[in-house]
């Protein structure tokens, strides 16, 4: 470990940076989902609304963690580059997916932290952004993606008798 203890939490160098990115992320999504809220109304405007209240917590979850282990928090940017303007409903939910892949990489890092109880952090906060990218997408995924499809069922024919 290239750490030590602050008020009895092991502190690691990197993984405090892990947590800094995964803060990043946080309050990247805040801010995309502030802005999508806005644009959308009914069923998907309350995914939006239940995705920045879900980033919110986490954001200050993630802010205690950094703290805790004697760290300082990475500060929201003013405004962040969208990879595209969303336009229409379609394209709001395209980008919340979107949104959602980008948290759930920064996680991907923290789940090889050191410290064993951020690695479930981690993988929680993961499994919760890629369960909220699915409500975003227009159709369920495959059960298992990359399994070939079952053939359909034969269809009977007619038996003829003469």
């Amino acid at each position: 470990m290239n750490g030590v203890a602050v008020n009895g939490v092991a502190v690691n160098g990197d993984d405090l940076e892990k947590l800094r990115k995964a803060l990043a992320a946080e309050h990247a999504a805040l801010f995309a989902y502030g802005l999508l809220g806005a644009r959308t109304s009914g069923e998907l405007r309350e995914r939006m609304s239940a995705a920045y209240d879900a980033h919110r917590a986490r954001r200050d979850q993630v802010r205690s963690l950094i703290t805790a282990r004697g760290g300082k928090p990475v500060e929201a940017e003013a405004s962040y580059a969208l990879p595209f303007f969303p336009s229409d409903a379609k394209l709001a939910a395209r980008l919340a997916e979107h949104l959602e892949g980008g948290v759930t990489a920064a996680y991907l890092e923290l789940v090889a932290a050191e410290d064993a109880a951020l690695r479930r952090f981690a993988a929680l906060a993961m499994q919760q952004a890629v369960t909220r990218s699915y409500a975003f997408r227009p159709a369920q995924p495959a059960a298992f993606p990359g399994m070939p499809a079952a053939p359909a069922p034969a269809t009977p024919t007619a038996q003829g008798g003469s």
